[in-house]
């Protein structure tokens, strides 16, 4: 088998574009929730978004792409581009052939199927796009990235709601272990800021309706949060073999030595309160890395700011660390970038790696009150200096799929 290593990282986020803006903002705390701009929002529940800013996808595509193509596609092109930069992996370098790419979305192109409905009522049946199609179907995601880069080996997408972006990344991790490809480009994208989107969150009373503070508005682990803050973007990293990347003397950022997924069988919404799904994908991630709990010092939380899940959580790593709960520190970015949904593994996964490079932990912002259920060390609203060998990233999505990943400092 092969050891994988993350040698590459791109991001679009409401933070930034880049791997160095995006750190400043979670190690100084600064949010990137704001007033919900795309759409009029008089009769909604929620009007706070966390959304992705100043994009210009002519930066990234050429120009009939970026008129054309929906944000969640320009997103991830985007993202793959900035990772294959930073992983110094310029088209024509590399074995087209043992490139691949595992890149999902939990809802993609919404804000097309929203347009074309309305055409088809208003207009007819002749006037829907001949893009539409192969615009809304998330595996073009994947493929787009694919013929940009000339990428020509295992080429996917998972689609497992909040979960997606991990479980792409622990797709692709077992693919490039098993030899299959020399490197992936794995990770997850989202722009499900619309109307529709919106509007059934809303109805579900999921997001929080904090909207004269958006920025106090996410508050994972908090007594009074109310719910999550949508935001949008897209996070690919580069998972290479160890062989591929010692051969051409690549930077590595990080090892990663474990994935672990369950389900929930229990709700399509809800997560059962004692965390059992969660906790038996932290344990199986745990396993699959041949550590123990006690060798986890930093577990990036899925923490989405829900009255429900943030229990969860809490009680599966008490289920999983024991006596060892405690001791180990854990924090939400999302109190600072919102819930990207399935582009939240990956651009979590990103956080992690990131910490464990810099010996740093991010905080969790807006935690001024705990709540006495959640009474584990949440790294509240201060960033901290941190001794860390292993990272854990969870990500848990509707339907109860549970994911968790497993990353370890690199070593020369």
């Amino acid at each position: 088998m092969e050891r994988v290593v993350i040698t590459g990282m791109g991001i679009i986020s409401p933070l930034g574009f880049s791997l160095d803006d995006y750190w400043s903002a979670l190690e100084s705390g600064r949010s990137g929730i704001g007033p919900l701009t795309r759409f009029d929002n008089t009769d909604y529940r929620t009007t706070i978004a966390a959304e992705v800013k100043d994009f210009d996808g002519a930066d990234y595509l050429d120009a009939k792409d970026a008129r054309r193509l929906p944000p969640f596609i320009q997103y991830a092109v985007a993202a793959a581009g900035l990772a294959l930069e930073d992983g110094a992996l310029p088209r024509g370098s590399f074995d087209p052939n043992r490139g691949g790419v595992i890149v999902g979305s939990g809802i993609g192109g919404l804000d097309i199927i929203e347009a074309q409905h309305e055409i088809l009522r208003t207009k007819g049946p002749k006037r829907v796009s001949p893009f539409f199609v192969p615009h809304e179907i998330i595996n073009m995601a994947p493929g787009k990235i694919s013929i940009d880069f000339d990428l020509r080996g295992p080429n996917a997408a998972a689609v497992t709601a909040c979960a997606t972006g991990n479980h792409a990344i622990g797709q692709a991790y077992h693919v490039v272990s098993r030899g299959e490809a020399d490197f992936i480009l794995a990770g997850g994208t989202e722009a499900a800021i619309t109307p529709l989107s919106f509007a059934g969150f809303c109805s579900m009373k999921a997001m929080s309706t904090r909207n004269d503070e958006p920025t106090s508005a996410s508050r994972p682990f908090d007594l009074t949060r109310d719910g999550f803050v949508m935001g949008e973007g897209a996070g690919v990293l580069v998972l290479e073999s160890l062989t591929h990347a010692g051969d051409r003397d690549a930077r590595i950022y990080g090892e990663v030595v474990g994935f672990g997924m369950s389900s929930d069988s229990f709700d399509i919404v809800s997560p059962p309160e004692d965390g059992g799904g969660a906790a038996r994908s932290m344990q199986a991630a745990i396993d699959a890395a041949n550590i123990t709990p006690a060798d986890v010092s930093y577990i990036n939380a899925h923490g989405t700011s829900t009255p429900i899940g943030d229990v969860a959580e809490t009680n599966a790593i008490k289920a999983v660390f024991g006596d060892g709960a405690g001791g180990v520190a854990i924090s939400s970015t999302k109190s600072l970038t919102g819930h990207l949904l399935g582009a939240a593994g990956a651009i979590e996964l990103i956080a992690a790696v990131q910490a464990i490079e810099r010996q740093r932990i991010p905080p969790t912002v807006n935690l001024n009150t705990p709540d006495p259920v959640c009474d584990l060390d949440y790294v509240p609203n201060v960033a901290r200096d941190a001794d860390i060998e292993y990272a854990m990233s969870n990500a848990f999505g509707f339907g109860g799929h549970n994911t968790s990943i497993i990353a370890r400092r690199w070593h020369d």
